[in-house]
């Protein structure tokens, strides 16, 4: 696999798991695409949450993967079988709509010492399709996603997704 494009050992790690696990065509297209086209590998998850540093979103897609994956593992001990594929998939590109979202800028906080000027991530969504169907949206012109695949995706943020109030499934 050409490796140019992956430079640091957690964009490695990322690209090493698909190249492990993942048999689908595609899938390198679409991780080219996310380091060329977008900030995914530098990117924070969030803005004030969980990684909201430079680089949280590929530290966050990692950590869900593992997670996933010794999830699965105490599944396939009990005899239940969950594919390693789709927990590549699913733990990995969970998030992808949040490339080019967070955009570093300043704002003022009030401190022990008064108010001071720090650097701060606000969030843009140029195209607020929804977090979950956003990502399904973003993963499927460049590979296939089965429809558990694109369920698990779609719903990730559970109750956490103000569209979960409304729907009548």
């Amino acid at each position: 696999m050409d490796r140019q494009y992956f430079t640091t050992d957690k964009e490695l790690e990322f690209v090493g798991v698909f190249e492990q696990y993942v048999q689908r065509d595609g899938w390198l297209n679409l991780l080219k695409n996310l380091k060329v086209e977008t900030d995914f590998f530098a990117a924070p998850a969030s803005t004030c949450h969980h990684g909201a540093y430079e680089g949280g979103l590929l530290d966050h897609s990692l950590n869900v993967f593992h997670c996933l994956d010794d999830i699965r593992r105490m599944l396939v001990a009990k005899n239940i079988l969950l594919p390693v594929e789709s927990c590549v998939i699913c733990g990995l590109l969970h998030d992808i709509c949040k490339a080019n979202q967070y955009h570093l800028g300043k704002k003022w906080v009030k401190g022990p010492a008064g108010w001071q000027e720090v650097s701060a991530y606000t969030y843009r969504d140029d195209m607020p399709l929804g977090h979950g169907e956003k990502s399904v949206m973003m993963i499927l012109p460049y590979m296939c996603l089965t429809e558990e695949e694109m369920l698990a995706i779609r719903w990730h943020m559970g109750r956490f997704d103000s569209s979960a109030d409304t729907y009548n499934g």
